[in-house]
């Protein structure tokens, strides 16, 4: 079999920070699709409705390398064809995003709680990668790894795709050390500093994580820097990055970080409260450079207001 060609270039510009979605016609070997609309219904009708796919066809929302396609051209295996999606209605989120760093290679961003990495579901142009790519003018910048959205703190961003693969391997490869800060329940009978180990397990569309019985795959390294009241500040460094780790060892350990929503009890689903934000912070980010060898380190210029 061969290998297959590399796709062309979109004829379409990014849309408030948005790649256009790219479509290669299939294989169709029982030869269903007599037209390019004929495909579209097949593949989008169901989700968008068939009226909406012709409404796309006939204001010219389907682009090809030679232009608008009106879906009445014959089916033509492994042609391009680019959009865009509707975007959701999203709730701005109303908090800057700061940049800690930039330099030719990478941006390293301070996101604000709520504000999602990169575009999923129902958060699109309000996420730190389409903000950034608008307010800085850089088009081809991508995350070099996630943060959770409802977490605050550093993000590294690569300015060239060619790059984004070596960045992407310190962190596929632990190399990077990564120090978060949270504010949390103060409990004398918590004994600390303690290392937690357990097996972590997220199910597909389940908001909460569990632990589970069984060989540990995350680690997380708690402390306690400071205290008032009943509130403590503590230092989190995870060896691991499972999905919620942090917050799944805090609040196993009787620690609920501070108006998580889903840890120790789900909140149920409305309005995101902004003046209640997840009192945790990627407070720094430390690695050698892949391509200059140098040490970097960063730290977060934003700050819990839980603990004062």
């Amino acid at each position: 079999m061969g290998r297959r060609s590399k796709a062309p270039a979109s004829p379409l510009p990014q849309r408030d920070g948005i790649d256009p979605v790219r479509v290669r016609l299939p294989e169709d070997p029982g030869g269903v699709w007599g037209t390019v609309r004929d495909h579209l219904l097949d593949r989008y009708g169901a989700a968008v409705g068939a009226g909406r796919i012709e409404e796309m066809l006939l204001s010219g929302r389907f682009v090809g390398t030679e232009g608008p396609v009106d879906g009445a051209e014959p089916y033509a295996v492994g042609r391009y064809l680019w959009f865009h999606r509707d975007f959701p209605a999203e709730t701005p989120v109303p908090f800057p995003i700061g940049v800690v760093h930039r330099d030719e290679r990478i941006v390293v961003a301070d996101k604000p709680h709520f504000l999602a990495t990169m575009p999923r579901g129902r958060h699109v142009t309000e996420t730190a990668l389409a903000r950034l790519r608008r307010e800085l003018g850089l088009p081809y910048l991508q995350p070099a790894h996630r943060l959770d959205r409802l977490t605050a703190g550093l993000v590294l961003c690569v300015v060239r795709p060619e790059d984004r693969g070596a960045y992407q391997t310190l962190f596929r490869d632990r190399r990077v050390r990564k120090e978060y800060e949270a504010v949390a329940p103060y409990d004398p009978a918590v004994r600390l500093p303690v290392t937690v180990r357990s097996r972590i397990e997220k199910e597909r569309g389940v908001m909460a994580a569990r632990e589970l019985p069984g060989e540990p795959n995350a680690e997380s390294r708690i402390e306690l820097v400071g205290r008032a009241g009943g509130l403590g500040r503590y230092r989190l460094v995870p060896e691991t990055g499972r999905t919620h780790q942090l917050r799944v060892h805090m609040n196993g350990l009787g620690l609920p970080i501070l108006h998580d929503p889903i840890y120790p009890v789900v909140r149920a689903d409305g309005p995101e409260d902004f003046g209640r934000p997840l009192q945790l912070l990627a407070r720094t980010l430390e690695f050698t450079d892949p391509f200059t060898g140098v040490p970097r380190r960063f730290e977060s210029r934003l700050a819990l207001s839980g603990l004062a």
